[in-house]
């Protein structure tokens, strides 16, 4: 098993940078392919970024492409998701979440562990 921390989010203008973290303990951090998803109120979960084990292979929404950067730390077992340019439409709880997968997946059905996310608000 996997446990998932998120850390990171808060209120934040438009135009700021937030650094999200996603701790991880548990098994072997780095045989489980990353992801970080989002949810706003009233509207589906939807995929924002996704890196392999060795970071080979990153993956982005194109909503996020060029403001978001995916990052991992295998040694220190933690997931990172910088933000920049953020848009009051970036607001939503943020999850952390783990997949034991060779492939980055954008489906968050092909996850298997979650964290219990971290509040991210833009105003305008």
């Amino acid at each position: 098993q996997v446990q998932l921390v998120e850390s990171g989010g808060g209120l934040v203008q438009a135009g700021g940078s937030l650094r999200l973290s996603c701790a991880a303990s548990g098994r072997t951090f780095s045989s489980y392919a990353m992801g970080w998803f989002r949810q706003a109120p009233g509207k589906e979960r939807e995929f924002v970024a996704g890196i392999s084990r060795r970071a080979y292979t990153i993956l982005y929404a194109d909503s996020v492409q060029g403001r978001f950067t995916i990052s991992r730390d295998n040694a220190k077992t933690t997931v990172y998701l910088q933000m920049n340019s953020l848009k009051p439409e970036d607001t939503a709880l943020y999850y952390c979440a783990a997949d034991d997968s060779y492939i980055v997946s954008k489906s968050g059905s092909t996850y298997t562990y979650w964290g219990p996310g971290t509040q991210v608000t833009v105003s305008s």
